[in-house]
């Protein structure tokens, strides 16, 4: 007999087609079966070693997380509830040009400060890998063999292979280390990394100019993946920002994918239909274009990203000597507050739109869920006296919250052709961006249920089948006989995020059961020990 028959459930197949019911049966891993409206008929009904009543639940595909900053975190926790609890099945690691593999040991100490304020020091994890492919085989091993709690697929991060090619310094690369730049991108792809990220208003990859990037793309297009920019402004010069990554890539012949494609800022309120007008141009032509996006308003990144990138050159230490040094901090406060530093998007910064989420050391525990401003007016000096000091006494570890979003770009975004969901969730810090716990559900409850933006089916279908296509996967993302059994039932009638602002780390409701490779992770709204999870890597083309 076969493993599960999953019975009476409404399917939402992820392809966007209308809902159907059925009796869906797995086996190993995978679906072998789907009877369509199976007590209707009255036919003979499938039978398993184990029976689920879906009666009043959508089953659809495991949801794909397209930004995803998990990269530690599931090497830490075996639990990851965070994400396990919403549905999702498969996580895309890598994001923003900054990660853990290709490295050395000199880059992964660099790469390691840099980016503390997403995953943590790291001190928790043991680094024995260097390769991407280590790395790769490093999450199917997971916690003793078993595997993680949800799948993972990577990308080759352009800002860490920078660093470990040209170093921290803003300069061009030489035409060797180019070269050697294009075999450690083909090798993580060969390995099975799905793309290449960039973070281009971190660094060291917004010291790459463009046409290096076009190289990198190049070798991305001829192994069937995909280029992820976090690009150059989100702020002032957006518009020209999108642009450039569009030509960019259109001229290399490789496919774009926007990584939290979003407009912020007082500049964009309102201007999300320009960008989107861009976007159809393109597509009209014969781009391949996709993007994601998280629903919420405020931005989510560390405060030291908000530096001009002229003082982060030279990497984490150069940057703590510089914020240190009384007549260079005082140029970085005028970049930041007057003229707009590039590492805000061009626009001078308001503290009063800068929330710390998180910070390594406890004892700064104070400032955490307070605007810089805030504790700034409440210590009795300026805020970027208070930025410097957390800066300088935390090593550049705080997290922030940037509250500079637009309610009618997100939704005007949601409703694109080729949006796909990404949480671009940061798991540490005591006050974590809520999108970390609640982004899918989020999507089905409130901006499906409740306001109507998205159907039903349209809203699955950009969390399951599109971004499976993205990543060229051939047997996921879709309710299928014969593809994965990655599957989440939830109730549509009270699927809703837990997560706030003021309780961050609350899970979800509406989601009882939660399958990867066929076995329950979320099993009647709970964790079970399961860790089913595995690297997905990269199609052959």
């Amino acid at each position: 007999m076969e493993d599960l028959v999953i019975r009476d459930a409404d399917v939402v197949d992820g392809s966007g087609a209308d809902s159907h019911r059925a009796d869906v049966v797995i086996d190993g891993g995978r679906i072998v079966s789907i009877v369509k409206e199976a007590a209707a008929a009255g036919c003979q009904r499938p039978k398993a070693v184990r029976e689920l009543d879906a009666e009043g639940l959508v089953l659809a595909p495991g949801f794909i997380d397209m930004h995803a900053h998990s990269d530690l975190a599931l090497l830490r926790d075996p639990d990851h509830s965070a994400k396990a609890a919403q549905g999702v099945t498969l996580e895309v690691l890598g994001q923003d040009g900054l990660s853990y593999a290709p490295v050395d040991e000199p880059t992964l100490e660099g790469v390691r400060r840099a980016i503390t304020g997403w995953n943590g020091p790291g001190d928790d994890v043991d680094f024995d890998w260097r390769s991407v492919g280590e790395y790769l085989d490093r999450l199917d091993h997971g916690f003793d063999g078993r595997g993680i709690a949800v799948n993972a697929a990577y990308l080759v991060p352009q800002g860490t292979v920078r660093a470990l090619v040209v170093g921290w310094e803003d300069r061009p690369a030489a035409p060797r280390e180019l070269d050697r730049m294009r075999a450690l991108v083909a090798e993580g792809l060969e390995q099975g990394a799905v793309g290449l990220s960039s973070g281009l208003t971190y660094t060291p990859g917004m010291y790459a100019e463009n046409a290096e990037l076009g190289e990198l793309c190049a070798v991305v297009a001829r192994y069937g993946g995909y280029y992820c920019p976090h690009h150059r402004s989100y702020g002032a010069g957006a518009l020209e920002a999108y642009a450039e990554m569009v030509e960019l890539t259109a001229k290399a012949g490789c496919a774009l994918h926007l990584a939290h494609a979003t407009m912020n800022f007082g500049v964009n309120e309102g201007r999300a239909p320009e960008l989107l007008a861009l976007l159809d141009e393109a597509l009209d032509s014969g781009a391949d274009i996709s993007l994601d996006t998280y629903p919420y308003t405020p931005g989510c990144t560390t405060l030291a990203a908000l530096l001009p990138g002229w003082a982060s050159e030279g990497g984490p230490a150069e940057t703590l000597r510089r914020l240190a040094d009384d007549a260079t901090a005082e140029r970085i406060r005028h970049d930041l507050e007057v003229t707009g530093a590039d590492g805000c998007h061009g626009v001078p910064v308001d503290w009063e739109t800068v929330e710390i989420s998180g910070v390594t050391d406890p004892a700064l525990g104070d400032f955490v869920g307070r605007t810089v401003r805030a504790s700034a007016d409440r210590r009795g000096e300026a805020p970027w006296t208070t930025a410097r000091r957390l800066l300088i006494d935390d090593g550049l570890g705080p997290t922030i919250l940037q509250h500079v979003g637009h309610e009618e770009n997100v939704r005007a975004i949601m409703r694109h052709r080729v949006h796909t969901g990404g949480s671009d969730g940061v798991l540490t810090g005591a006050k974590p961006h809520p999108r970390a716990y609640g982004t899918f559900p989020r999507y089905l409850g409130h901006y499906t249920r409740e306001l109507g933006i998205l159907t039903l089916e349209e809203c699955v279908a950009r969390l399951t089948g599109r971004p499976a296509a993205r990543l060229r996967l051939p047997d996921r993302g879709l309710v299928r006989e014969g593809y994965r059994a990655d599957l989440v039932l939830f109730d549509p009638r009270t699927v809703a995020a837990g997560s706030t602002y003021e309780s961050p780390r609350t899970l979800p409701t509406g989601i009882p059961h939660v399958l990867v490779d066929g076995r329950f992770v979320i099993e009647d709204g709970r964790r079970t020990d399961v860790l089913a999870g595995r690297a997905v890597r990269r199609s052959p083309v």
